[in-house]
């Protein structure tokens, strides 16, 4: 046996989580924020980070322009702001979409770089701090350092992340979810769930891993008939606190073959990331029961259902209604073998056969 585990993030977690640990946001005399159109003023999640820093005697300067799925090229843009304004660190409020920007701008903030230069994953000057502080449950984006990003260029999502993008500090408040209709909140729920799931099939699984994306499938398990139902204020804590230890996992593991014939779903037909994930598990745990049954029937025990009710449950939860343009498979089959997670989960790698997953999912 042989694994390795490192985990640089420091984090707080808790109602008040930002209001209590002001002195922890001392990590220079300027901060960049970078945060949605909405959602940091929305949860009161900005407000509360200002009046921190105010407090803390550190200026700061907000950009609230990251909309969902962050464009590569408006990051670098947004990074020589940050650059401009002499930052000593970078904090991301939101979703996924913003502390995914905000990982891109403490890259472009100190490398003046392409776009493309930024998933070679080696920064020449480094990076700056990042803080993060979700609105959401689902990304787990404040603990790895994992970044998502639209580019353009090649149509389709691509992922970058090193040692150097981790947050050095999460600052976890489910009182910023309190607020977020149901939708949202069922979506982002899956994809912590996905990341729980996929991080016990990752062929990088190691025992802490394990013990991480375990427990949290169990705690999962047992909210998923009140989750259906609708009855989610009693729930936002153990959501932010899933989505957590799921982030954690993906952090060593990575994400699978779910993630990778999912994101064609969200750039070309805008499908949030967690229901385009819980769209195409269906087929992904046919594959997974071909050629991964073990760690698959391992995963199911853990989270107590079947193949069978996982794929009902999802089916009747996270409904996608369009109609695919099928002339789009073979590219949307070779971006899929182009993807890390496609390589990660121990199944087949090859574009013919994701041409045929991809006409099976839409049968």
């Amino acid at each position: 046996m042989e694994f390795g585990f490192h985990f640089p993030t420091k984090i707080r977690f808790g109602r008040g989580a930002v209001q209590n640990n002001g002195a922890a946001l001392r990590l220079g005399e300027r901060a960049f924020i970078v945060t949605g159109k909405h959602s940091g003023r929305a949860s009161g999640a900005l407000a509360d980070v200002i009046a921190a820093l105010t407090h803390e005697k550190i200026e700061c300067s907000v950009f609230e322009g990251i909309g969902n799925n962050p464009d590569v090229e408006q990051c670098r843009v947004v990074g020589a702001q940050a650059r401009a304004f002499h930052a000593d660190f970078i904090i991301g409020i939101g979703g996924g979409s913003p502390l995914d920007a905000a990982k891109a701008v403490a890259v472009f903030a100190t490398n003046d770089i392409p776009a493309e230069q930024l998933f070679a994953n080696s920064y020449e000057s480094g990076v700056l701090p990042i803080v993060a502080v979700p609105t959401t449950s689902g990304t787990g984006s404040e603990a790895t350092p994992w970044s998502v990003m639209t580019w353009h260029t090649v149509k389709t999502k691509r992922s970058f992340g090193s040692l150097q993008t981790y947050p050095c500090l999460a600052l976890l408040d489910p009182t910023y979810t309190d607020s977020l209709p149901l939708a949202i909140t069922r979506s982002t729920a899956m994809d912590a769930f996905t990341h729980c799931f996929e991080s016990v099939i990752s062929v990088k699984a190691s025992p802490l891993t394990d013990a991480l994306s375990f427990h949290a499938l169990e705690r999962f398990g047992k909210l998923m008939p009140q989750l259906e139902l609708g009855d989610v204020a009693s729930l936002r804590d153990e959501l932010m606190l899933i989505s957590l230890l799921g982030g954690v996992a993906i952090s060593h593991t990575g994400t699978t073959l779910m993630h990778s014939i999912a994101y064609p779903l969200t750039y070309f037909h805008g499908t949030p990331h967690g229901l385009a994930n819980a769209f195409v598990l269906p087929v992904y745990l046919k594959e997974l029961a071909a050629y991964r049954p073990e760690r698959l029937a391992a995963a199911l025990g853990a989270l107590g259902m079947s193949q069978a009710e996982l794929a009902a449950y999802v089916q009747r939860n996270c409904p996608i209604d369009f109609t695919p343009d099928r002339t789009m498979f073979p590219l949307w089959a070779e971006q899929t073998a182009a993807q890390g997670g496609a390589r990660n989960t121990g199944t087949p790698v090859d574009a013919s056969h994701f041409e045929a997953l991809y006409a099976e999912i839409f049968q």
